[in-house]
């Protein structure tokens, strides 16, 4: 089967969505209330197709805000691309990568656009243009099998309370509602204690794993984070230093819990320098954060290279930006249970742009649909308004 991914870019438009949390979402850094978020609508030969550019509002996780992605898509990236023929994805990439250094977040929305673009012209589903390119990158084989369904994982923000029986009632109550899997946001000062608690709540063989989003310093914090191994947890995400590989490797063997990159692995090159250390380790794979669906694949195809294994993430992102990690989360190298969750967990039933939905086993099934499929209009102008727009 020949793709054609040649593709002339006629319009842009900028909407800009602004979800209520069910819940108020805490990690290390900052809480957030709601799921501010650029929708990014690229237009060609008759076709509207949608990305998300998701990052938080204020620079807690990363460097780039809303206000920031906004600026660098209006005066530097959509100036790169509108009125201009791709061949390509990869040149399509190439584009926005020349000349702007980072801003990963503001380039996922226009990227993950191109690919809804290419999947609707070519009228086949996202999942079925994620493995025709992963096949192209030479992928191992046995990380090209997939399945129509990915299964969920709850990431348990602290409570704005910092209440520990608050912690014990989510953990409950996610647990009764089919999730396969536990992830808890820890802190200095808040990290033995709801690792514990959590799980002799779950039980010792239940997939479970703290995520510190980089707020520890291995000198000062060392011997806490030794003190984890004691919990079975299947890793540590990114403990250390959002840019930092090299003290993570001194971590690694000091403690015994394996250790998972998140902020640092923002791109392939990132993970051709940590198998370059030959250690042992995770890596979570963000859309957001590694610039688009692009590099997401080509850090996977990298993973399947070296055995090494990966699982997916979301900020969270909506549906329309969940729907890229969700098709590529299907393939075989993602071997723990997603950080991607029904909407209703985030926004409250029938709330969402684009519906995820879990079953009572914490399944979320990935429709055959073309392109990303369908988004609920309704919603996206409820919670939309347009901030941009131009065409040729």
């Amino acid at each position: 089967m020949k793709i054609d991914e040649s593709l002339y870019i006629e319009g842009i438009r900028i909407v800009e969505v602004n979800i209520l949390y069910a819940i108020p979402f805490q990690i290390s850094g900052g809480i957030s209330h709601s799921r501010k978020s650029l929708i990014i609508e690229l237009l060609s030969q008759g076709l509207v197709a949608y990305g998300e550019s998701a990052p938080f509002e204020a620079p807690f996780y990363s460097s780039e805000t809303i206000s920031s992605a906004k600026s660098m898509l209006t005066e530097w990236i959509i100036p790169k691309i509108l009125g201009k023929k791709f061949e390509t994805i990869k040149e399509f990439n190439e584009e926005i990568n020349n000349g702007i250094r980072g801003n990963n977040f503001a380039k996922a929305g226009v990227e993950t656009a191109y690919w809804d673009l290419v999947a609707k012209k070519n009228n086949i589903s996202l999942k079925k243009l994620i493995e025709y390119k992963l096949r192209e990158m030479g992928t191992k084989e046995d990380y090209l099998k997939n399945k129509d369904y990915i299964y969920s994982g709850v990431s348990i923000g602290i409570p704005d309370d910092n209440n520990y029986v608050t912690l014990e009632n989510w953990v409950e109550k996610y647990l009764e509602e089919g999730y396969k899997r536990v992830k808890i946001k820890i802190r200095p000062g808040w990290d033995i204690k709801p690792i514990e608690l959590t799980r002799k709540i779950v039980g010792d063989d239940f997939i479970l794993w703290p995520d510190a989003n980089a707020s520890f310093d291995f000198e000062e914090h060392r011997e806490v984070l030794k003190k984890m191994d004691l919990y079975n947890c299947n890793f540590i995400e990114q403990p250390l230093h959002h840019d930092d590989i090299l003290e993570h490797h001194s971590l690694s063997k000091y403690i015994n819990t394996p250790i998972c990159f998140d902020e640092s692995l923002k791109s392939e090159r990132v993970a051709k320098q940590i198998i370059e250390l030959n250690f042992p380790s995770i890596w979570n794979i963000k859309i957001q954060r590694v610039g688009g669906l692009y590099e997401a694949l080509k850090i996977y195809s990298l993973a399947s290279k070296y055995g090494v294994e990966v699982w997916g993430g979301t900020m969270p992102e909506s549906g329309i930006g969940g729907a890229s990690i969700l098709a590529l989360s299907t393939f075989e190298g993602f071997k723990y249970p997603a950080c991607i969750e029904p909407s209703s967990r985030w926004y409250g039933k029938g709330k969402d742009i684009k519906e995820l939905i879990m079953d009572s086993n914490g399944r979320i099934e990935l429709k055959e649909e073309i392109g990303i499929g369908e988004i609920n209009i309704e919603n996206y102008k409820k919670y939309g308004s347009l901030l941009y727009e131009i065409y040729v």
